[in-house]
């Protein structure tokens, strides 16, 4: 068996932006496929705004990755692919774990030998080496991962930090050793990581991409009484609080309140 993938890594328009063990991260450099002036105007402002598609690809061999449901574009060579669901009763809890995740209730695997596209994105590709831990993905990140890793829901270990926080009850964790790649709305470079020893993170708004599982997860007052939080304006703060790590997206929430204000006159 043997075949070979022209015009793609060998295309001008194309830069490989991260690679890491059978992950590729793929970008175009421009949409080249414009048919109208306003799409051309709009492929122009998106390149120069560092707004191009994305596309992953995995190479396996002799192994198996998941994938989210519906990402794959196409497969090459001797690849099996099955629903990773055992049974009626697998099904139902992949359909809770999803209705409480944000993520979709069936995640297929593929296993064999060769080579998979996922479907290209406008949004940015992080390939990240698990190596012997435990981390927790915010809703809707997960895009694929190989399978040595264990892909669960993680229970929040607070309730409060659910009701009060603007957070899910639960979250996708992944544990053990492998690669996984996930579908971020910011660039990696502009993900800011705090590593705690034996401390605390405040953090005023749900802007965390990631965290060690090690951490306990609490909203409190960000003052010590209620008037001194009236003080600080702040009012309530998601608290991240032990040993591990945090991923943090600092310009989300101000680019969120940007886009739903709208323009001003």
């Amino acid at each position: 068996m043997a075949f070979t993938i022209n015009n793609l890594k060998d295309n001008p328009n194309v830069v490989i932006k991260e690679q890491l063990g059978g992950f590729t991260v793929i970008e175009y450099k421009e949409d080249l496929s414009s048919t109208s002036m306003a799409e051309a105007e709009a492929n122009y402002f998106m390149s120069r705004s560092n707004m191009r598609n994305k596309q992953l690809m995995i190479e396996i061999n002799n192994s198996e990755v998941m994938l989210s449901a519906g990402a794959m574009q196409y497969m090459i060579g001797n690849i099996e692919m099955t629903s990773g669901v055992k049974g009626v009763g697998g099904l139902m809890r992949n359909i809770i774990s999803s209705a409480a995740t944000g993520t979709s209730a069936i995640k297929p695997l593929y296993k064999g030998t060769g080579t998979i596209m996922l479907e290209t994105t406008y949004k940015y590709l992080w390939l990240i080496d698990v190596d012997n831990d435990h981390i927790v993905i915010d809703d809707g990140m997960f895009l694929a991962c190989e399978t040595t890793l264990d892909v669960s829901v993680a229970a929040r270990k607070n309730v409060s930090s659910a009701v009060l926080g603007g957070e899910g009850l639960f979250n996708l964790s992944a544990r053990g050793k492998g690669i996984i790649a996930l579908e971020a709305p910011i660039p990696s470079e502009e993900a800011v990581v705090v590593e705690l020893q034996n401390d605390v993170l405040k953090v005023d708004g749900n802007f965390a991409l990631m965290w060690s599982n090690s951490l306990d997860f609490t909203v409190e007052k960000s003052g010590k009484t209620r008037m001194g939080s009236a003080v600080s304006g702040e009012g309530l703060v998601n608290v991240y609080r032990g040993t591990g790590m945090v991923w943090l997206a600092p310009l989300m929430n101000y680019k969120n309140s940007i886009f739903q204000a709208g323009p001003t006159s």
